[in-house]
């Protein structure tokens, strides 16, 4: 390897929430954060000024992961002209809402599938060799009750939830023995994150949810980031395959 090339944490869906703010976190652990979302170049922008403007280093781009050889020519293009990703954040989501089952379009449920599956599995199938070869690597995947607990009106999201997990595990079995740390995150609750339970709910409930919620009782983006670089960094010994996070006051997806 160069030793001018950087190491680099890719994240895919950097928004204002967990995305961009495990951008951050990695930032300022050393890394160079490549940021990518799907929308809102404006805000993407933002937030790799405010990585540069704490000391950090950062780029980013606009992303379609349904569109075809978008991630794996993203892979190809940061390799080859930044460094090495050490770590890729999985942080695409596939909620389309709560929908009757008459109600989800055949074009609705595949959509939930190629974002929250496939695009994994493309992103697994161009980068897994790359990390082979150097016997390191982390990829942690962002996840949700849904791949554990399916609900009505969640046939899309669960479906494609649940194959999320399940890949999840075939790649640690395929590819622990070569150093690839493959971690599903289980987001187990309401994330204090503006453009995605606030986008949903509108700037005044959102306000009323959290005053309803309290202090410290939803889940804060910047303490997901902890967790995350945590997961990064951990020894093979102690390797974490599957953590799920919640605020202390939620009941668990288990319990219920």
């Amino acid at each position: 390897m160069n030793k001018n090339m950087e190491k680099v944490c890719l994240v895919i869906g950097a928004g204002a929430g967990i995305g961009g703010t495990v951008a951050k976190k990695f930032a300022s652990d050393g890394y160079y954060a490549y940021l990518a979302r799907r929308t809102d170049e404006e805000g993407l922008n933002r937030l790799i000024k405010e990585i540069e403007d704490a000391g950090g280093k950062a780029s980013g781009s606009l992303l379609n992961v349904i569109e075809e050889s978008s991630i794996e020519d993203l892979v190809n293009k940061i390799e080859s002209e930044i460094g090495p990703i050490d770590t890729v954040i999985y942080n695409i989501g596939a909620q389309i809402g709560d929908r009757a089952l008459a109600d989800t379009s055949y074009k609705a449920f595949e959509m939930g599938w190629r974002m929250a599956t496939f695009g994994l599995f493309r992103l697994a199938q161009v980068l897994t060799p790359k990390m082979k070869e150097r016997q390191s690597g982390n990829i942690i995947v962002t996840s949700a009750t849904s791949a554990v607990r399916g609900n009505g009106g969640q046939h899309s999201h669960a479906a494609a939830m649940g194959g999320r997990r399940m890949l999840c595990q075939s790649l640690n079995a395929e590819f622990s023995k070569d150093g690839i740390h493959v971690a599903h995150v289980i987001i187990d609750g309401a994330v204090d994150a503006p453009d995605t339970l606030g986008k949903m709910l509108g700037p005044e409930l959102f306000e009323q949810f959290k005053e309803k919620k309290g202090e410290n009782g939803m889940i804060i983006p910047e303490e997901v980031a902890e967790t995350y670089l945590f997961i990064a960094k951990q020894k093979k010994s102690t390797w974490t395959h599957e953590i799920d996070i919640r605020a202390f006051s939620d009941q668990a997806w288990w319990n219920h």
